[in-house]
């Protein structure tokens, strides 16, 4: 008789069935996508369009989107790992995408500045690289370049990267308190964000005390709610008639307070809207842009259907590519941007060139997010 080693045992067993895989949620892909386009509309130098973007109509914009569904989207790629291959597993995961996100930053700063130089001057005679106060690293580039690559030179338009990587480094802090206690990573959100609230910040130039424009510390309360939503450690409220009614007053009443409209129209919302403006600072991150925000967002995930549902269609199926390939279209956005608002320099902004450049920026987006999702398949491996 022949007695089977353990290697043969081994290839005669079946092989073990695949992990499912769960299935992306369209809801978080489509709001991003839809993110993606409201950003490249905001970037582009003198847009009339951003008259039109929701920012212009209550306390919070696109950003708050981009944080929360980054949180969310977060859960799901790195909150799994340290689940499943555990603590250790999780902190590399994490530190790749750390390592990648400054990269690209840098990337992209790189990008910009040299575009900015290649285009020179405005029609009105002053330079591009004046506009996005890139002049003390031109005049000065040694210690500026230092400056860059340690975070401690961060212009106003590269702003939005350097706040992620921040918060990406918090992450395997807030998962470890998780599993000391599921309050307790909640109770630190709340500390840190307080201390953003009384100025803790970064340095943004060392030839002056400008903070970063996007507060790590005031931001990541939102990243982290989206973060422990999709976790589930964070239970969401149930749809009421009630939770419904308020969040559409919340969202209602604060269209007169951040309307232009209304703001040049009647002087004491004007005063209003400057009485209220540490709740509604976008660098600290103020309370009622959270009240807002969360208002929108209940109302939109149940105007969409459970599941997302409803969100059904041709234009879904490609907006929702834009928002499965997110980082990647957002650099394409912010370089993009730039190149339209050069263009309508030259070419002035009448309502034809205004709307070609914002639609011909948003086939770029999709243009990319196509091009990217298809060599992630790579498809020469058969």
């Amino acid at each position: 008789m022949l007695t089977k080693t353990p290697s043969d045992l081994k290839a005669a067993r079946p092989p073990a069935a695949p992990t499912a895989k769960r299935p992306r949620d369209p809801r978080l892909d489509v709001f991003r996508g839809i993110g993606m386009m409201i950003i490249l509309i905001a970037h582009v130098p003198n847009n009339p369009w951003i008259l039109w973007i929701p920012a212009r109509f209550g306390f919070s914009d696109a950003t708050e989107m981009f944080v929360f569904l980054s949180g969310m989207a977060s859960a799901l790629a790195f909150g799994r790992i340290y689940d499943r291959d555990g603590f250790l597993m999780g902190i590399g995961r994490t530190a790749h995408r750390i390592w990648q996100v400054y990269w690209t930053h840098v990337l992209v700063f790189v990008v910009v500045v040299a575009l900015m130089v290649a285009a020179g001057t405005k029609p009105d005679g002053t330079g591009y690289p004046s506009s996005l106060n890139l002049m003390p690293f031109l005049d000065d580039p040694g210690p500026q370049l230092l400056g860059l690559l340690t975070l401690s030179y961060v212009p106003n338009y590269f702003d939005i990267l350097p706040m992620y990587l921040v918060i990406l480094a918090l992450m395997p802090v807030m998962l470890g308190l998780e599993r000391l206690h599921r309050a307790a990573p909640f109770v630190a959100m709340g500390a840190i964000w307080l201390m953003a609230q009384a100025g803790v910040n970064l340095p943004a130039e060392p030839w002056s005390d400008r903070p970063w424009y996007f507060n790590p510390f005031g931001w990541q309360l939102l990243f982290f709610l989206g973060f422990f939503l999709m976790r589930r450690t964070l239970v969401p409220p149930p749809r009421t008639p009630a939770l419904m009614a308020l969040a559409a007053v919340i969202v209602i009443a604060t269209v007169p307070f951040a309307w232009y409209v209304a703001l040049n129209a009647v002087p004491v919302l004007a005063e209003a809207a400057n009485t209220l403006r540490p709740l509604t600072d976008k660098t600290t991150f103020g309370l009622l842009r959270l009240v807002h925000f969360l208002a929108l967002a209940y109302l939109a995930v149940h105007l969409v259907g459970e599941g997302g549902r409803r969100l059904k269609g041709p234009a879904v199926t490609v907006i929702s590519v834009v928002g499965q390939q997110s980082l990647a279209v957002f650099v394409a956005g912010m370089v993009t941007a730039q190149v339209i608002g050069i263009a309508l320099d030259h070419t002035g902004r009448t309502g034809l060139t205004v709307a070609a450049g914002n639609l011909a920026g948003m086939a770029v987006l999709v243009a990319v997010a196509y091009a990217v999702r298809w060599f992630k398949a790579s498809p020469w491996k058969g």
